[in-house]
C-alpha cells in the first residue's frame, strides 16, 4: 500500500474519532448550545471524511508513478 493511501487512512481514522465525539454530544441530554455546535462540527467532519474517502479511491484507481 502506498504511503499516500496509508496517510489518508490515518487521517480518516482521526476524523472518525472526532465525529464520534460530536455524535456523543448529540446523543447526550439536550443542551441547545452544545448540540448546535456539535451538529455543525459533525456535518463538517463528515464532509472531510467523504473527501478523504474520494481521495483514497482516487489513489487506488491511479497506478503508482514510477
Amino acid at each position: 500500500m502506498s504511503e499516500r493511501i496509508e496517510t489518508l487512512k490515518k487521517a480518516r481514522e482521526r476524523m472518525v474519532e472526532d465525529r464520534d465525539a460530536f455524535a456523543k454530544t448529540l446523543a447526550a441530554p439536550f443542551d441547545r448550545d452544545k448540540a448546535e455546535r456539535a451538529r455543525l462540527k459533525f456535518i463538517e467532519t463528515q464532509v472531510v471524511i467523504d473527501a478523504i474517502d474520494r481521495a483514497i479511491a482516487g489513489e487506488q484507481a491511479t497506478p503508482a508513478a514510477a
